[in-house]
């Protein structure tokens, strides 16, 4: 089983950055909807899988079995092809060759950020009007969504950046792997790990508050979940702000310092022209 050498994907990695930022803007929509889907299956199957499962297995081995579930979001999204804003958190490693510029890669961010939100609310839609929500999946859906709103700014902050630091690892070793069961195994450790953590991912976190907001006047389900006034409270348009902001500054961070910046400049001498 053959796989590239980290310095070999870091040249790939120059090359993705710049098919990446080459990509039209309707690819950069369809793929980035795509992508934000992919997550949110994702963040529903943690959401089934842990609804109960702390009372029988613990809660160590929940988070691990919610994390390996998980998985399957950048699974999809690396092996069926999507464009996702914090894995995409890789490329400015382009910037730095030199083979993208600055604009490119805000304007991909840009459009693929957003385009993975509407991907997130119209998965969070289908689910919410499938019935599929209901007793103790929605319960669990609303105290996931209360928690992340909840967060105070630096711990969100510091949650992010430890998240695609795992994220963009992910990718990195994806990039490594020739066929997919290696591209598979590369990818679930590294984001069972950021998820069994309870780090935080903006773009999961786009479907788990946005399907939160949905079920918060379900009566029935706020009193499984056992909400305070106040934890129901924070599911609001100002909670998701309150969280989508620090988490995706410390994506950017974590994806960007710690893997683009640090492997270009491990391997920067032995970049291809």
């Amino acid at each position: 089983m053959s796989f590239k050498s980290p310095a070999e994907v870091t040249n790939s990695a120059c090359s993705v950055a710049v098919a990446k930022c080459s990509l039209k803007f309707y690819q950069m929509l369809l793929l980035g909807i795509l992508a934000g889907a992919y997550i949110g299956f994702g963040g529903f199957l943690y959401t089934v899988v842990t609804q109960d499962l702390s009372k029988y297995a613990g809660m160590g081995l929940s988070k691990l079995l919610g994390g390996a579930s998980f998985t399957v979001g950048l699974m999809l999204v690396v092996i069926a092809g999507g464009e996702l804003f914090t894995g995409n958190c890789l490329i400015p490693i382009g910037i730095m060759k030199g083979c993208v510029t600055p604009g490119a890669v805000a304007k991909n961010w840009i459009f693929v950020y957003f385009s993975n939100l509407i991907g997130s609310i119209l998965l969070a839609y289908l689910i919410f009007h499938s019935g599929l929500a209901g007793e103790l999946v929605g319960a669990n859906a609303l105290k996931i969504a209360s928690n992340k709103m909840a967060l105070a700014f630096g711990p969100a902050l510091f949650r992010g950046i430890l998240c695609n630091w795992l994220v963009v690892l992910a990718v990195w070793m994806s990039m490594a792997a020739e066929d997919v069961a290696s591209k598979i195994f590369s990818i679930f450790f590294p984001i069972m790990a950021f998820v069994a953590s309870g780090f935080e991912h903006s773009i999961a976190n786009m479907y788990f508050m946005t399907i939160g907001i949905l079920l918060r006047h379900n009566e029935a389900l706020i009193a499984q979940a056992g909400l305070t006034d106040q934890a129901l409270n924070v599911l609001s348009l100002k909670g998701f702000m309150n969280n989508i902001i620090p988490v995706t500054l410390g994506n950017i961070v974590g994806g960007v310092l710690f893997v683009a910046v640090f492997y270009y400049l491990a391997y920067k001498d032995k970049l291809s022209d």
